[in-house]
């Protein structure tokens, strides 16, 4: 693939909480942990996202990102297929699959309108439509179109993602936005390590193994009062 021009804002866009993915509709969880008082200020907050960013994300999502990258640079569509299986399986609970492939359709079809015409991309994309397609695998192609490194679509990736949960927390709780400014200070103070944990994953140590977080997104389901889809 051809390097895109302005790689950075490229992934200030991917990375812009107004990239019409939906993304403001979901909590991944946390909404059932404030629910279930595991989540009840400003430090719970923290140690809840900066656990999850280090045992979820660190070590499934970003990875299978990063692994995409590379594969749609390369167009080996066996490879993306593959690693598109490996999210959607590893998926615990109907609301965190509905999530990833409904963001990941969503940012298909916005890539399908900003390269329509352009006959390669738009047979990656097709590909992509095709898989069904799941959030970071997406992302995975909209960060190859960028044309940056590898290392800064994962760290974008990484912000996007902890300022939503920030977002939700201050949505689902009593807490000030100077509150949730410096929990997001301690996320993105934090993602370089992870990115770099992440991008040293190889296939084998891949893992999705968060059962609290399963068992929490499984109650949300049932919730009787709630304001997000997971």
């Amino acid at each position: 693939m051809t390097p895109a021009p302005h790689s950075l804002l490229q992934l200030l866009w991917l990375a812009s909480p107004a990239l019409p993915v939906g993304g403001f509709s979901y909590s991944e969880g946390l909404e059932a942990a404030i629910e279930h008082g595991q989540v009840q200020d400003e430090a719970t907050l923290a140690a809840w996202v900066l656990d999850q960013l280090h045992l979820t994300q660190a070590r499934s999502d970003m990875p299978a990102l990063a692994h995409s990258v590379q594969a749609w640079q390369v167009g080996d569509a066996a490879r993306v297929r593959a690693l598109n299986d490996w999210v959607l399986q590893t998926r615990e609970t109907a609301e965190l699959r509905l999530q990833s492939v409904q963001m990941g359709r969503s940012l298909a079809e916005w890539l399908r309108n900003l390269h329509a015409h352009d006959a390669t991309r738009s047979a990656h994309i097709a590909l992509l439509h095709s898989l069904p397609p799941t959030y970071p695998i997406a992302f995975g192609l909209a960060g190859a179109y960028a044309g940056a490194a590898v290392r800064d679509v994962v760290l974008a990736y990484a912000f996007a993602w902890a300022e939503n949960m920030v977002q939700a927390a201050l949505k689902s709780m009593r807490l000030g936005q100077s509150a949730g400014q410096r929990v997001l200070a301690r996320l993105a103070a934090a993602i370089p390590t992870a990115t770099d944990h992440a991008l040293a994953q190889p296939d084998a140590a891949r893992q999705a193994f968060t059962p609290m977080l399963a068992i929490l997104s499984a109650r949300h389901e049932t919730q009787y009062s709630r304001l997000f889809r997971s």
